[in-house]
């Protein structure tokens, strides 16, 4: 069964409150979406980046995935991936690889009337995951009721917020921050925080020891991710986890962290390193290694992967996406308890509402 053109849109939605991390701010988030049909079948797929994401993804991508066979994914996948050769694959290229990728995954489980775990074998079929956000811009009050809704509300028993406030010269209000996490979460559940590479590494390894005091498990990003011997200088330096990945735009990426002993876990975006095909080759890396994988954002992406996987650590159950994805698609997961399970319906099990966020369309 031969494939159709890609359709692609764009959307924006603002976010519901001013929102930054320690080295970025942003105000909106932009998706795009990719469509492949095949017979009476479509799988959708996307990612979250610029507009021109869906302009490459419009007139490099889809005529080159347009006419092959719906199931034979590797193939088109392969063919994206040496087209980008000149054009550079990190950022937007790979971006649009990866939402078609999704696509054709979604399509091919629609396809052949499965739920896309089972499609790719179910290894569990509760997937565990943390509840994240704690933005640096929230005051008290409100990453206080962030923290509930997750904790107290929803039962998920692992939370992580942004740390590492103005590129590192907050210390002070970062480490009250976390204190005030702790206090609202509880001693029982498990806290991660996030500094998205804003701090140098003396620093990192300061603040990790500090943050040890309030039973901090996961620093993630603690130094720049490009800094691969910083990283590995606070992961021997510091008892808590060491995590990064999440701007893997390809598998030689991941395969110089992991040899450079960078991360005690690592992270994965299916959205951006090539889609599902190459988040799965990545976690067969980790597992190579002795590591585990989690993933980054995104969380409907990847739920599916994540239950077929031996090594597989947690979901990202990200505030930002989750919101989107909640508004944007029928069947959405419901993370109550701590885990999801991704085996409802075919496909992914998700349904675009095109009507309900037509608002939102750019273009």
């Amino acid at each position: 069964m031969k494939l159709h053109r890609p359709a692609v849109s764009v959307y924006t939605v603002p976010t519901d409150a001013p929102e930054a991390d320690g080295t970025l701010a942003w105000d909106s988030t932009t998706m795009v979406i990719a469509e492949v049909a095949a017979g009476d079948a479509t799988g959708t797929g996307w990612t979250y980046g610029p507009v021109a994401v869906a302009d490459f993804l419009r007139d490099r991508l889809a005529p080159l995935v347009e006419g092959r066979d719906a199931l034979d994914i590797p193939a088109a996948h392969d063919a994206m991936c040496r087209s980008v050769r000149n054009t550079g694959r990190p950022g937007i290229a790979a971006c649009a690889i990866s939402a078609v990728d999704i696509a054709l995954w979604d399509l091919k489980a629609r396809l052949l009337e499965l739920p896309l775990a089972r499609l790719l074998g179910v290894c569990r079929e509760q997937v565990p995951v943390y509840g994240s956000g704690g933005f640096t811009t929230y005051h008290d009050t409100h990453l206080a009721a962030q923290l509930n809704g997750w904790v107290h509300g929803q039962h998920i028993p692992r939370v992580k917020i942004k740390i590492g406030g103005n590129w590192g010269l907050e210390v002070t209000r970062d480490l009250a921050r976390v204190h005030a996490a702790r206090q609202v979460i509880g001693p029982e559940s498990e806290l991660y925080v996030d500094a998205n590479g804003a701090y140098t590494r003396k620093q990192a390894i300061r603040v990790g020891h500090a943050l040890a005091q309030q039973g901090v498990g996961w620093f993630e990003e603690p130094v720049s991710s490009d800094d691969l011997t910083g990283l590995r200088l606070v992961r021997d330096a510091l008892v808590c986890d060491v995590a990064a990945g999440e701007y893997g735009y390809d598998l030689p990426y991941f395969a110089r962290m992991i040899t450079a002993g960078a991360v005690d876990c690592l992270q994965a975006d299916a959205t951006r390193c090539g889609g599902l095909t190459e988040f799965l080759r990545a976690a067969a890396l980790a597992q190579a290694h002795g590591l585990e994988i989690s993933t980054h954002c995104a969380p409907h992406v990847h739920a599916a992967a994540a239950a077929s996987v031996p090594n597989f650590r947690h979901l990202e159950w990200f505030h930002d996406h989750v919101r989107i994805e909640d508004m944007f698609f029928d069947g959405a997961l419901d993370p109550t308890g701590g885990t999801v399970c991704p085996l409802a319906g075919i496909g992914h099990g998700l349904e675009l509402r095109t009507d309900d966020v037509a608002e939102y369309r750019v273009g």
